[in-house]
């Protein structure tokens, strides 16, 4: 990465393992992650461990959403990224949505309208859907934001299962919406597609071959493996990179047609 220019500013939400943020490096979408907010003690540790073995930048990490101090990242952040708990709209939980204890979206919101960002990227189960996705949307809109959404899967981008996940991005249509940080044309470079974001004229980058496993392969009868459950709860509950690479391109050039 280059230290040496401003890069786009993301804060990660239900962070995970990292698996948006990991998709928007996939994408060619060069960022700084300048906080993280994740609540359980394994998937920190992970990211801790990845701080300190060099593979993410060092970043403070949140532990409680509800408590988050958004205002002092005012006018701070280009992208917030997240994916909220599913458990409100999956079809194999009893669907209770936004009635769920763990439903997180209405703190969300109330950190968008503090913070402003120039985006945002959500991910969520495909149940949402049919249950809450409009009022996410609609809530966005209220805001001044423009919302696409669309549903990906694991199976697209090279995985032996499906995963269908669905996935939101919002542009601001403020005045600070406009003022997007500026990027460099890249070159091309054979097995890679050039797509150019439609606020910045960046070009990113999807990778039409993948070159690594979609998730880390974890056989279900393991003996002597550590901390396996943690693990399995981190993998069900994380997100593919590849899948948000994916839409992340795909929804940005939705957007771009909906500014023609």
């Amino acid at each position: 990465m280059d230290t040496t220019k401003e890069l786009p500013t993301v804060l990660s939400f239900c962070s995970g393992y990292g698996g948006i943020e990991r998709g928007l490096d996939l994408a060619g979408f060069e960022h700084r992650v300048i906080a993280y907010v994740e609540i359980e003690a394994y998937a920190i540790a992970l990211l801790v461990k990845k701080m300190e073995e060099g593979e993410l930048s060092p970043a403070p990490i949140y532990t409680d959403i509800k408590t988050f101090p958004s205002e002092i990242f005012r006018g701070k952040v280009s992208l917030i990224t997240g994916g909220y708990p599913c458990q409100g709209f999956s079809t194999a939980g009893q669907r209770k949505g936004d009635k769920d204890p763990r439903h997180l979206w209405p703190y969300i919101r109330r950190h968008i309208e503090s913070i402003r960002p120039i985006q945002c990227l959500f991910e969520n189960v495909q149940g949402h859907v049919a249950l809450g996705l409009f009022s996410v949307i609609s809530e966005l809109e209220s805001m001044c934001y423009r919302a696409a959404w669309g549903i990906f899967s694991a199976r697209e981008v090279g995985a032996p299962h499906e995963r269908e996940r669905v996935f939101i991005l919002s542009n601001s249509i403020s005045e600070r919406g406009e003022a997007w940080v500026s990027g460099q044309e890249r070159p091309q470079k054979e097995g890679y597609t050039a797509i150019t974001d439609n606020r910045s004229g960046q070009q990113c980058r999807w990778q039409e071959k993948m070159q690594w496993p979609p998730e880390p392969r974890l056989g279900r009868v393991v003996d002597g493996c550590p901390d396996r459950v943690d693990r399995i709860r981190l993998l069900g509950n994380g997100v593919v990179p590849q899948t948000a690479a994916k839409a992340w391109i795909t929804l940005n050039k939705r957007m771009e047609s909906l500014n023609d």
